[in-house]
């Protein structure tokens, strides 16, 4: 019995070290759905910011601080959607392995083809990146370029788990690409289609379907619009025919439904990020979202 009882001891050992084999600190939640497809029961993945949270303004808390020490690898959008507290949350972590340019930093903006690059910036011009618009996990198919680097930089850092990071990541491709046939079918309806958008949240989206935005409500991003930009908006629309007012959860929806009253066209508020806390997939999110968005047809 004793024999027997080692060698389970020595089993059960073995398969504790062939799990959560590094920790994983990402900024928003799209990035630990993704680091979930791609590494599975390899992983301990923490989130700092769920799907209601403006991922712009986040307190470098010490609960956060603390996660940040222990991670081995940190994922980030980048593109200075976290500008306001990375910086701080990594200086106050002392964790040398995530530091920008490190192996533990991997920065998911730098694998894609940005949009809304600046030519000039300014303090008028509102909460506006140099580097560009940061949301690119609204786009199904950034999604696919970032997980191709991101199995590559998991591998890097786990070098003992890098087949099976590969695997997980050539599976998920195939799952993947043969969503993306679907969902292209899905939103054929609405190319071409003219809408409003509150902010600049969807930009990458609208681009991937073919949407047309005529107007965007805030004046410049992230300063929420007055009544008189609100009227100049209207005008602006008075002989054209929206077909829908795309709302990103996370604001406030009174300037939508102020102009939906107005014009007639219907409010579509989309869920800004995949709901990771509540067991959502990337695939589950864009399920979502597009639904939403082809309701109006």
């Amino acid at each position: 019995m004793k024999a027997y009882s080692m060698i389970f001891c020595l089993l059960m050992s073995v398969l504790a070290d062939a799990r959560a084999s590094i920790s994983v600190f990402t900024c928003e939640p799209e990035w630990a759905a993704l680091a979930k497809e791609l590494g599975g029961d390899r992983l301990d993945i923490y989130s700092a910011t769920t799907s209601m949270q403006d991922p712009h303004h986040i307190q470098a808390r010490p609960s956060l601080i603390a996660k940040a020490r222990r991670a081995d690898l940190l994922i980030c959008s980048g593109a200075g959607l976290e500008a306001g507290w990375l910086p701080l949350l990594l200086r106050k972590s002392g964790n040398a392995n995530i530091q920008p340019f490190q192996q533990g930093n991997f920065v998911a903006a730098d694998y894609i083809e940005k949009h809304d690059v600046p030519i000039k910036l300014d303090r008028s011009m509102g909460d506006v990146h140099a580097e560009g618009n940061p949301h690119i996990h609204t786009s199904p198919e950034n999604i696919l370029l970032v997980a191709n680097a991101l199995y590559k930089r998991l591998g890097e850092v786990d070098s003992d788990n890098q087949g099976y990071y590969q695997q997980r990541y050539r599976n998920f491709e195939q799952r993947w690409q043969q969503s993306l046939l679907v969902w292209q079918e899905r939103v054929k309806v609405l190319q071409g289609a003219d809408i409003v958008s509150h902010h600049t949240y969807w930009t990458y989206l609208n681009e991937w379907i073919g949407l047309n935005v005529l107007a965007t409500l805030e004046p410049v991003p992230g300063v929420s619009p007055s009544s008189s930009h609100l009227a100049k908006v209207k005008k602006q629309l008075s002989t054209q025919e929206i077909v829908m007012i795309v709302h990103v959860s996370y604001v406030s929806e009174r300037p939508s439904q102020w102009l939906s009253e107005r014009t007639g066209a219907p409010v579509i508020a989309l869920p800004a990020t995949v709901d990771f806390q509540g067991g959502q997939t990337l695939s589950q999110w864009f399920d979502e979202v597009i639904e939403k968005l082809v309701s109006v047809k």
